[in-house]
C-alpha cells in the first residue's frame, strides 16, 4: 500500500518582491502570473518571477555530482531539513531509503526544485548506485570510522545518512565503501542528522569547488 505523502506547504518567504515594476520582461522563463501578482517564493533573488520548471533546468545545468540518502524508517523529521541543505549546496539528488511519506515541512519548499527518488530499501538503494558507478559513503560515528577532516571524499559519491538517534543500520553500513565521522569536541555523543548533512555537504564543496 502506498503511504500518503505529506501536503505541499506554502510556498513563502519573509523576502518576497511585489509585482514586477515597469514593461514586463519578454523571456519564457518569466511568469506571468508571479510578474503581475509578485513573487513570495523561497527563492534566491537570480530566479525571481522565473517559473520553477525554468529553475529546475537551470539548477540541472550547475548541480554538483554528490548525491544524498537518508535512511526512513521512523519518518525522520530531520529529511526536510535535509532536503533543504542539499538544495543550497547543489548536490544531484537526494534518496529517501525506507519509508515514502516523510515530512516536507523543514524542506520549506525547495523539494519543487530538487530531484527526489525514493528507494524501498537500502539493497534497492545500492542496486542504482551500481548502476550508476557511485560509491556509497557512510556517515557516522560508529567503530571503524574514519574523520571527515582527513578523509578526502570522492567527486561522485552518495553520502548515507541515518535516522536521528539510531544513526545508520547495520545494512546501510555493510553496503558503505567507507564510513566517515565529523570530529566532535563536546560532550554529545552525536549532532543532529541535518546538522550533520549539511556539515558534510560542505566539506565536499571545500574539497571540489574552487571559489
Amino acid at each position: 500500500m502506498t503511504e500518503p505523502q505529506d501536503a505541499p506547504t506554502h510556498e513563502l518567504s519573509t523576502a518576497g518582491v511585489g509585482p514586477w515594476v515597469g514593461e514586463w520582461p519578454e523571456e519564457d522563463h518569466f511568469d506571468h502570473e508571479l510578474l503581475q501578482s509578485g513573487d513570495t517564493r523561497n527563492v534566491i533573488d537570480r530566479y525571481r518571477f522565473w517559473k520553477m520548471e525554468a529553475i529546475v533546468a537551470d539548477l540541472d545545468e550547475h548541480r554538483h555530482p554528490f548525491h544524498v540518502a537518508i535512511e526512513n524508517w521512523q519518518h525522520d523529521m530531520n529529511i526536510g531539513s535535509i532536503v533543504r541543505s542539499a538544495n543550497a549546496f547543489g548536490a544531484d539528488t537526494v534518496h529517501i531509503v525506507g519509508r515514502r511519506r516523510w515530512n516536507k515541512r523543514g524542506a520549506m519548499v525547495t523539494d519543487r526544485y530538487q530531484h527526489v527518488i525514493h528507494h524501498e530499501s537500502i539493497e534497492a538503494l545500492v542496486a542504482w548506485c551500481a548502476a550508476e558507478n557511485l560509491p556509497i559513503i557512510g556517515i557516522d560515528n560508529v567503530p571503524g570510522s574514519v574523520i571527515l577532516e582527513t578523509f578526502e571524499l570522492p567527486e561522485c559519491c552518495l553520502m548515507l545518512f541515518g535516522q536521528e538517534g539510531p544513526g545508520l543500520s547495520p545494512e546501510a553500513i555493510a553496503a558503505s565503501e567507507s564510513v566517515v565521522e565529523i570530529t566532535q569536541f563536546g560532550s554529545t555523543r552525536s549532532i543532529n542528522a541535518s546538522a550533520a548533512a549539511a556539515v558534510t555537504m560542505h566539506a565536499w564543496v571545500m574539497q571540489h569547488v574552487t571559489f
